[in-house]
């Protein structure tokens, strides 16, 4: 099959030598001329034979509205684009719509896999009309990983990326618990060897994941993670799950505390822990630590 791929760094670029790999013939734009086939949107347009579908890989938010616009006004009856990247859910009616009038089909797809993705195939969920995704499942059963397992079409329109987000929530409190599991096992008089540890649980526990392989290989490459600082971005989805779980009253206690805990990584000082040291003195004599 014939695709268009817009957005060619870790995931896309890995995706479309995956895709090419498997046999399909795909045609991609990059910002860095030095990884693209085409120098623009519209002679990627132009070099692919219609129906078209497209693939949108680029940062969520306004740079993925902004390419769905243009294709918008590039592509013709018929054509698709799939927006792969991690837009939030509520961007997918508004892009559907504005293609829609042109008779475009548009089709959102959590992807999961990271730089792995290339070699162990992507997690796809993927949300959008039946026949849109039946016609794209030539490119999705050779992004998925081999078997049974790593691909759902999880509904409609904004399906597809509202899946990835719980998935990323979920993603969130199982690396924290992982972490506060090891913070402990390294602050223990009991425990000589943490890296083994991490090393055995991975066959047999009911805790082993791929995380957990993840956590292991770190290990191994810094046992005691003297290279890494404790400072943690959040990617958005996160935030989004939360809002999600007030809107619909569903408590996620922890998935919740463990974006908090991101937040606290970026501060060098908590203001919060400052004010409960200053009451700890105040009604009970505790000293302080001064700066």
């Amino acid at each position: 099959m014939q695709l268009g791929m817009i957005g060619l760094g870790k995931m896309g670029g890995n995706m479309k030598l995956r895709l090419e790999k498997a046999g399909h013939q795909v045609v991609g734009y990059d910002r860095n001329p030095d990884v693209a086939d085409v120098g623009s949107l519209g002679e990627l347009v132009a070099a692919l034979d219609g129906p078209r579908a497209i693939w949108v890989m680029v940062p969520a938010g306004e740079p993925t509205r902004s390419t769905v616009a243009e294709l918008g006004a590039l592509l013709a009856e018929g054509d698709i684009v799939i927006d792969g990247g991690n837009s939030r859910f509520t961007d997918d009616a508004v892009n559907a719509a504005l293609l829609a009038e042109r008779g475009i089909g548009y089709v959102d797809a959590g992807v999961s896999g990271g730089v792995w993705g290339i070699t162990e195939g992507y997690a796809l969920m993927v949300g959008g009309a039946e026949g849109d995704v039946e016609r794209l499942m030539p490119i999705f059963n050779a992004l998925k990983p081999e078997g049974e397992f790593g691909f759902v079409h999880a509904g409609g329109v904004g399906a597809g990326h509202y899946a990835k987000m719980v998935h990323n929530g979920i993603e969130y409190a199982m690396m924290q618990a992982y972490a506060e599991g090891y913070e402990l096992l390294e602050a223990s008089e009991h425990v000589d060897n943490v890296p083994e540890i991490f090393k055995s649980w991975r066959s047999g526990t009911v805790i082993r994941s791929w995380l957990l392989d993840l956590m292991d290989r770190a290990l191994t490459d810094d046992p005691e993670l003297a290279r890494v600082k404790g400072y943690v971005e959040d990617s958005g989805e996160g935030r989004w799950t939360v809002d999600e779980g007030i809107r619909l009253r569903v408590p996620l206690p922890a998935i919740t505390e463990s974006l908090f805990a991101r937040f606290t990584s970026r501060q060098e000082d908590s203001p919060a822990m400052k004010a409960v040291a200053a009451l700890r003195n105040q009604f009970g004599g505790h000293a302080v630590k001064s700066e």
